[in-house]
């Protein structure tokens, strides 16, 4: 059973950065990080193969940058020129399937979840 537990989440101002973190036990090969808005789906952010190749959401292209500590069981999400529309709970994922992926249905560890919250 994989372990997924995040953190780094909080509040910042529109063009500010946060950097997440995500530890997980039963380290799986394919990690992602979601997010979501009461009222709407589960989006993929992000998605990395530990071994490289990350794939990104159109939206946080160019702004969020995904990465891996293969040796610390550990997947960070930089989030860099944040804007109003970044607020969410942003949720770690792991998953042994098809790699990168955006796919909710590639993912069958989740964590609890880190809020962000981005004010103008």
């Amino acid at each position: 059973q994989v372990a997924l537990v995040e953190s780094g989440g909080g509040s910042v101002q529109a063009g500010g950065s946060l950097r997440l973190s995500c530890g997980g036990s039963g380290f799986m090969y394919c990690m992602a990080w979601f997010r979501q808005v009461p009222g709407k789906e589960r989006e993929g952010v992000a998605s990395i193969h530990t071994d490289g190749n990350p794939r990104y959401a159109d939206s946080v292209k160019g702004r969020f940058t995904i990465s891996v500590d293969k040796a610390k069981n550990s997947v960070f999400l930089q989030m860099n020129s944040l804007k109003r529309e970044d607020t969410a709970m942003y949720y770690c994922a792991a998953g042994e399937d098809w790699c990168p992926s955006l796919s909710l249905n590639n993912y069958n560890a989740w964590g609890q979840g880190t809020q962000v919250t981005v004010s103008s």
